[in-house]
């Protein structure tokens, strides 16, 4: 049973876990990226609270992980939570549709095209080799006419596209 007091404790620390920025995108925090999942208030060895934060990563081997461990890790110790433990969940996996609508708002802000609706499959996913077919608009303009100029960005989870009106290019964030 949650008391009262565990319940400020874990209000007051998730507050603080909230305002950690994504180290690759900073404009979003980790909370509106979605990436975390949780935070809780559990028991460690002797009876002292431990903040527990869950973290899911956008990829497999995503290499911002450790960064976002260790800015949690100092945000939460800053805030007063001494005992910190993060933990990695995988499953459900990560998806792009679990960015906030503020976090998308960010994104084009920061001239960026926030991704679609993610494509997901119950049963096996079809591999294809060719480009990836995606509806777009250029953040800068708002135009729909866009080109596809590399599948990688700045980081695997971003393309790089033109916009052929205004002539831009930009990053956009792929739907997974």
């Amino acid at each position: 049973m949650v008391t009262g007091q565990q319940r400020s404790i874990r209000a007051r620390a998730a507050e603080a876990a909230a305002q950690v920025r994504d180290p690759e995108m900073p404009m979003l925090t980790l909370a509106d990226l979605g990436v975390l999942r949780d935070v809780a208030v559990e028991r460690g060895d002797g009876g002292a609270e431990v903040v527990v934060a869950s973290i899911t990563p956008t990829y497999t081997g995503c290499p911002a992980m450790a960064t976002m461990r260790d800015d949690l890790v100092h945000r939460l110790n800053g805030a007063g939570f001494p005992r910190v433990e993060v933990r990695v969940v995988l499953d459900p996996p990560w998806s792009s549709d679990w960015i906030s609508e503020r976090g998308r708002a960010a994104l084009r802000e920061a001239g960026l095209s926030p991704p679609g609706p993610a494509r997901r499959a119950d049963g096996p996913v079809g591999i294809s080799l060719g480009p990836t077919r995606r509806a777009l608009a250029c953040p800068r303009c708002g135009s729909a006419n866009t080109r596809l100029t590399s599948e990688f960005g700045s980081t695997a989870c971003k393309a790089l596209y033109r916009c052929t009106d205004c002539l831009e290019p930009f990053e956009h964030v792929k739907e997974i």
